[in-house]
């Protein structure tokens, strides 16, 4: 060791303790915790939230129910997970809710392959490898893809978005749905289906 080099040995405080701490001190009534929750966990729920959303007012509404949510329930945080993952678990659930309230249903049928007499597709469709190929894409690319899934039918794109960005698992996915893994699964697989219809056109042309 160099001459007039200084060492530490401050313990490492373990990430869930230090999670328990923080909601220890937001339960006793300590305001500047309160702001350190939100200053911590803030950004990352609005990122979350801007996958929902397309408009930033949306997405801030929604962080802000999480946050309200969030607070009102800290009881009920048990330390199994992160903080951090329990914050994401309400923020989408909030964004889920802002949806239900404000969408209609409409159909996927017209987004959905189609089949001559015979059995066969009448047009050939995109691999799902292709598609999730392009979501790599420069960030224009990305956009337009955003632009795709924001276009299918609410409960079609908010089960794309939990399984294939959020990457929950089915049963999760089914639970913030309210609805049973199996029928999560046939959602998904239709949401892909019409995710391609839509995203043909840009392969076409990424390929000529």
């Amino acid at each position: 060791m160099s001459p007039g080099s200084t060492t530490t040995n401050a313990p490492v405080i373990p990430d869930q303790d230090l999670d328990a701490a923080l909601v220890d001190r937001i339960q006793s009534g300590e305001q500047r915790a309160c702001e350190e929750l939100v200053r911590k966990f803030g950004g990352r729920m609005l990122a979350v939230a801007r996958r929902f959303f397309r408009n930033e007012d949306d997405a801030n509404d929604a962080v802000q129910d999480a946050f309200m949510s969030a607070f009102a329930s800290l009881d009920r945080f048990a330390g199994k997970s992160s903080l951090g993952t329990w914050l994401h678990r309400i923020v989408v659930n909030a964004c889920l809710m802002r949806i239900r309230k404000g969408k209609r249903e409409e159909s996927i049928e017209p987004l959905l392959p189609t089949f001559d007499e015979t059995g066969h597709h009448t047009r050939h469709p995109a691999e799902w490898g292709d598609v999730v190929h392009l979501s790599t894409e420069r960030s224009e690319m990305r956009d337009q893809i955003r632009a795709c899934i924001d276009r299918l039918p609410e409960r079609y794109r908010s089960v794309l978005l939990l399984r294939d960005i959020e990457e929950l698992d089915t049963a999760e996915t089914a639970r913030l749905l309210e609805t049973t893994p199996n029928n999560v699964k046939v959602r998904l697989h239709r949401a892909r289906q019409a995710l391609r219809t839509l995203l043909e056109p840009m392969a076409l042309h990424k390929a000529v």
